[in-house]
């Protein structure tokens, strides 16, 4: 009897760690969020690519267990037709003009009010359209936003100036929705014939935004896998990384190391990794 209640106090534990995400509707709108056992109030606002949707971007990305077991709160929310609107890309939510700034400010009020959570802790994440939302919000929002890190898409430099917000960004070389240094044209937007900002134009505008920063680089290359890494680090003064670039040699238009292998993706690195510790970084 008294194993299985060790078993029966092991398992109510376990299972208060990995809680079912709390579906909260704002509006026409929504957003799931994870919530950790001990939360430090920081939040992590993910972004799901275009066509994608928050439970499948939490379950590619595998994001929440990591960064709840730092304290994290993880929130999901749900794009206007499956988009985001980052002024040139992308699909519905450009088409129509959606207020995806203020619904970004609302989701975030909402969760710190609702679940406790601290506003001057707050990061965001995104993979293609929602990396373009993510660092978007990030720049105009920078005194809001402690770090920024986005995944296979750049946001539009014409519309949105760089701030000094820490970037992280991380991108394939060979990526084809979203070229690396290409001027590739958009689709299925009113502004078709808009390029999307090319990976080194990005990093040279947030690393301008700074007064002063000094530039590393290393390779990554401990796989088999047919890629590698190439490592930019920007750091101030105090030798803190405020713009990194992880730009994979060979990959392609993925979050690296959570889905299959191959088709252009890296086992070098973990996305969901690196944008945990470029977080860490910046308490």
């Amino acid at each position: 009897d008294h194993m299985w209640k060790l078993v029966v106090i092991f398992f109510l534990i376990a299972f208060e760690a990995v809680a079912a995400p709390q579906r909260v509707v704002l509006g026409k709108r929504s957003y799931i969020i994870d919530l950790p056992a001990n939360s430090n109030g920081s939040i992590i606002v993910a972004l799901h690519n275009a066509s994608g949707n928050p439970e499948e971007f939490s379950s590619k990305t595998r994001l929440s267990g990591p960064a709840m077991a730092q304290g994290y709160a993880v929130i999901y929310p749900l794009g206007f037709g499956l988009s985001w609107n980052g002024f040139y890309c992308c699909g519905p939510a450009q088409v129509k003009r959606s207020a995806d700034i203020q619904f970004l400010d609302l989701v975030i009020a909402d969760a710190t009010a609702r679940f406790k959570l601290d506003a001057g802790r707050v990061y965001l994440t995104g993979m293609g359209n929602g990396a373009v939302m993510a660092e978007t919000y990030a720049a105009r929002r920078a005194s809001k936003v402690k770090a920024v890190a986005g995944v296979a898409g750049t946001m539009d430099l014409r519309r949105t100036s760089a701030s000094r917000v820490p970037l992280l960004h991380i991108h394939g070389m060979d990526a084809n929705v979203v070229p690396f240094g290409t001027t590739g044209p958009e689709f299925g937007t009113e502004h078709e014939s808009d390029p999307f900002t090319p990976v080194p134009v990005l990093i040279k505008a947030f690393v301008g935004a700074h007064a002063q920063l000094t530039k590393t680089t290393r390779t990554i290359d401990s796989r088999n896998d047919g890629t590698s890494v190439i490592e930019e680090n920007y750091n101030d003064s105090d030798g803190v990384t405020q713009v990194r670039l992880l730009a994979i040699v060979g990959g392609g238009h993925v979050w690296p190391g959570k889905e299959r292998k191959g088709s252009g993706n890296t086992q070098e690195i973990s996305a969901t990794k690196e944008v945990l510790r470029f977080f860490a970084e910046h308490p």
